[in-house]
C-alpha cells in the first residue's frame, strides 16, 4: 500500500507530570531533546505545548517561540504544530502564539466534556482563532472530540473561515467524551470522505490505553497516527514509556505490520499541503 503514514508526536501536553513519568519533558531543552529523538524514530509532526517551571501549563508566546526555534534548528523539516488548547489559558490568550506563524496549530471547533470539567470552545473564540490562523498562514488541525466537530469544520470551510481542505484528527478515549468505539471511528472516516473528498487525509489519537488501539485502527485504515507522552505515559499496565521515541517506534512497527511506509517530513508536508522547506 503506497500510502505513507504521518506520525505526530504529542510531546508533553498540559497534564502529565514528572511524578507520573520522569520521561515527560517539561523544559524547552527537554522538549527539544525528546522531540529530536522522536523525529529520528519517524515522527514528522510535533504537537507542542509549553510549561512553567512548576510544570503547570502556559500560553506564553515567548516560551512557544523558544520551543519553535529549538525544533526548527534540531529537527529540520519537521512540522511544528502549536496547541491552542484550553488547559493552558483562557479566551484569546490561547492564540497568542499564532503570530509566530508555525506550520500548523490545533483548532477545537466545539465544546465537550472532559474528565472533571467542560472543555469550552465558544463560537466567538473558535471564529477568532480560525481568523488568526488564516491571517498568519497557519494550517489548522481540527480536533474532533465529537461528530458535530467534523460537520462544523465543513461549515467553516464552506464559509472560507478555513482556507485549505480541513485536516481532521479524531480524538477518542477522553473520559466523558467520545470513547474508543470502532463503529463510530469507521463512521468518522466515512464522514470525512463524504464531506472533504475520498482522498482527504485524516488522523486519529487515543488517550491512555486507547492510544495503541487508535494507532492500530488509524494505520490499518489508511489514516495518520498520533502518539506521545501527552496522551499516554505507559507502554502497558506495568511499564512506563521510557520516551516519546519509544511510543513513536510502536507506530512504526504497526506501519511495518500493515505494509505502509512511514512518511518522511517532505512527504508529510506534501500530503498536508504545507510549504516545502530546505533542510
Amino acid at each position: 500500500m503506497e500510502n505513507p503514514c504521518i506520525i505526530c508526536v504529542a510531546i508533553t501536553g498540559s497534564l502529565p507530570r514528572k511524578a507520573d513519568n520522569s520521561a515527560v519533558p517539561i523544559t524547552i531543552a527537554e522538549q527539544v531533546e525528546s522531540t529530536h529523538a522522536a523525529f529520528e524514530a519517524g515522527a514528522t509532526i510535533a504537537h507542542c505545548h509549553v510549561r512553567n517551571e512548576d510544570e503547570t501549563p502556559s500560553s506564553d508566546p515567548e516560551k512557544f517561540a523558544a520551543l519553535k526555534e529549538g525544533l526548527e534548528k534540531h529537527c529540520p523539516g519537521m512540522i511544528v504544530q502549536l496547541s491552542t488548547g484550553g488547559r493552558s489559558g483562557a479566551g484569546q490568550t490561547r492564540g497568542g502564539m499564532l503570530p509566530l506563524r508555525p506550520d500548523m496549530a490545533s483548532l477545537s471547533v466545539g465544546s465537550n466534556n472532559f474528565p472533571t470539567r467542560v472543555y469550552e470552545n465558544p463560537p466567538d473564540l473558535v471564529d477568532w482563532l480560525a481568523g488568526e490562523m488564516r491571517s498568519h498562514g497557519v494550517k489548522p488541525e481540527i480536533e474532533a472530540f465529537d461528530l458535530s466537530h467534523i460537520l462544523k469544520a465543513k461549515e467553516m470551510w464552506d464559509k472560507g473561515q478555513i482556507v485549505d481542505r480541513p485536516y481532521v484528527q479524531f480524538v477518542m478515549g477522553v473520559k466523558n467524551a467520545m470513547p474508543a468505539d470502532r463503529e463510530v471511528f469507521n463512521y468518522y472516516i466515512q464522514t470525512v470522505h463524504r464531506l472533504f473528498g475520498a482522498d482527504a487525509p485524516w488522523c486519529a489519537a487515543g488517550i491512555g490505553p486507547n492510544q495503541i488501539v487508535l494507532n492500530d485502527w488509524a494505520v490499518s485504515s489508511g489514516g495518520h497516527a498520533r502518539t506521545g507522552l501527552e496522551d499516554n505515559v505507559r507502554l502497558d499496565k506495568t511499564r512506563l514509556a521510557p520516551s516519546n521515541a519509544t511510543l513513536v517506534q510502536r507506530v512504526v512497527a504497526l506501519c511495518e505490520k500493515y505494509e505502509r511506509p512511514v512518511a518522511t517530513w517532505r512527504q508529510a508536508r506534501a500530503i498536508l499541503g504545507l510549504k516545502p522547506v530546505s533542510a
